[in-house]
């Protein structure tokens, strides 16, 4: 254990997703993604989907597959608010498939009444959680 480690808090709008000491944690943010360690400057930015990847006070690394959100950093404490966050051994990897599936015939097919952003938005977060689910 590191007297360099820092408090992280993930929530999303069901659950508080993850809690406590890490070493380290990375983000998929907008414009590139970032690290945090001890003593980061304060930040306030805006997450894509993605990856974030946390090096817990142990040294274990752990991924989880993200959504849109915003990442807060201030005082050694981190929060990150998002849409979804699932841990790389929680997902669910038929039915990730099966999202992207879904959303590959809905741009291939074209329907006017399908909204194309939404199904493009969909297949990026299914390809996120088939990519972290081999984590």
């Amino acid at each position: 254990m590191s007297d360099k480690n820092f408090t992280l808090d993930i929530v999303t709008p069901i659950k508080k997703v993850f809690s406590g000491s890490v070493q380290s944690f990375s983000a998929p943010g907008v414009v590139g993604g970032f690290q945090t360690l001890f003593n980061h400057a304060p930040l306030l930015s805006q997450i894509n989907v993605g990856e974030l990847k946390i090096t817990d006070e142990t040294g274990k690394t752990f991924y989880y597959a993200t959504s849109i959100g915003f990442v807060e950093v201030n005082k050694n404490k981190v929060i990150v608010l998002s849409d979804t966050a699932e841990r790389s051994d929680e997902i669910n990897i038929d039915r990730a498939r099966e999202s992207k599936e879904r959303a590959e015939d809905r741009l291939k097919n074209r329907q006017t009444e399908i909204n194309s952003e939404r199904a493009r938005a969909s297949l990026l977060r299914a390809l996120n959680r088939i990519k972290v689910s081999s984590r």
